[in-house]
């Protein structure tokens, strides 16, 4: 879900001091993409990729601790991958929140199969699994539940629809690559879960994705698919795309794994400061429930009069913005006319504010003393 795909008051981007978000990158990013181009070895059609990628996945997998990660080339490509894995495919449905990224919803259009749109939950804005099990039919074969802003969806219960109705999960991860849900890494929680590498995330490599999985069947499908279905060339056993992991893109992630941590570290205490300036107010502010430990991809508030106050803090020089100010259920390749009340209020209300690590102590002070102060006018 790309971060630079918002809505903003009117307002050009150079007055804009504090990003809503920006990616991270120092000398040793630098160093290794110079590495690769000297080696001239700048991808590979090998079933386990080139060695920058094979270490980017080896540090995924002890990260968020799975058997296997597959790296591809972008989320949206991580999200169609864990689908084709599945065998998800034309008249099958996959429900999906509108409350999220077209990238979704278009991933799933990509096998043929319909995405069927649920409601959200007004706490955290994930799926809603009373909309989910509403939206079962016969055709439908999966669920994509989706991490949004790196809160965590209702997994207990999602786990027990599926079982139910013996439908498969993708994990939509995109955003919370680093959340755990006691103790458990996002993404981890069923069959395949996907991440995005997206310059906005809380990693990036430029463009990229993985997917992790535990089970050794679907992760040798995945090698696959990423490379046109072949494993020793010119050999396809399975439908598959060019979904590689280039070794460039492969060694800014693998450096951006290793701070990992500290990046989280640094967002997790920038949102508590916003936290606690801002609970004493009348906006609905971000809480983790018990078990919970947010990454802080994005820190969502939401409030009433919010397109106001979104242009004045925009002119404050503070780059809030909104994810996503239309549902995908109404944007023009999708639309239809389901009942989405909690989506639709969503869409009218929610703000996201800088808390990633190049925001400042006193930077989230004057986001906060901002913010209180439009409230009061």
């Amino acid at each position: 879900m790309p971060s630079d795909c918002v809505y903003r008051a009117v307002i050009r981007t150079k007055f804009v001091k504090i990003p809503i978000n920006t990616p991270i990158l120092g000398k040793e990013e630098l160093s290794a993409v110079i590495s690769v181009v000297k080696s001239g070895g700048l991808t590979s059609a090998s079933k386990d990729g080139g060695k920058n990628v094979q270490e980017f996945e080896k540090l995924v997998r002890t990260f968020v601790k799975t058997k296997y990660a597959v790296s591809v080339n972008s989320g949206t490509a991580a999200l169609q991958a864990a689908l084709y894995a599945l065998d998800i495919k034309k008249g099958d449905e996959v429900i999906v929140p509108s409350f999220t990224f077209v990238a979704s919803a278009n991933a799933v259009a990509s096998t043929g199969a319909k995405p069927i749109f649920a409601d959200i939950l007004k706490g955290n804005f994930t799926i809603d699994p009373e909309s989910i099990e509403k939206k079962i039919t016969r055709k439908t074969r999966a669920i994509m539940p989706v991490h949004l802003y790196g809160h965590i969806s209702s997994i207990a219960k999602i786990r027990d629809i599926a079982k139910k109705y013996n439908l498969s999960v993708v994990e939509d991860a995109a955003q919370s690559l680093g959340s755990s849900f006691k103790g458990k890494q996002t993404g981890t929680f069923f069959e395949v879960g996907c991440y995005s590498l997206y310059p906005g995330k809380v990693i990036t490599s430029g463009e990229g994705g993985v997917i992790v999985t535990n089970s050794k069947k679907l992760f040798e499908k995945l090698q696959m698919i990423r490379n046109h279905g072949m494993i020793k060339g010119y050999d396809s056993k399975v439908f598959g795309l060019n979904l590689r992991l280039p070794e460039i893109n492969a060694a800014i992630a693998k450096i951006q794994m290793k701070k990992l941590p500290k990046f989280i570290e640094s967002r997790r205490r920038n949102a508590k400061i916003l936290s606690d300036l801002l609970s004493d107010t009348k906006i609905k502010i971000p809480i983790e429930a018990d078990g919970e430990k947010f990454n802080w991809s994005l820190y969502t508030i939401a409030t009433k009069n919010r397109d106001s106050i979104l242009k004045k803090l925009n002119s404050k020089g503070i780059g809030a913005a909104v994810y996503y100010p239309i549902p995908v259920h109404k944007i023009p390749i999708y639309a239809t006319k389901s009942k989405l009340n909690n989506t639709d209020w969503a869409s009218k209300h929610v703000m996201s504010l800088p808390v990633h690590p190049k925001v400042s102590g006193k930077n989230v002070e004057y986001i906060a003393k901002s913010v209180r102060e439009l409230l009061n006018e």
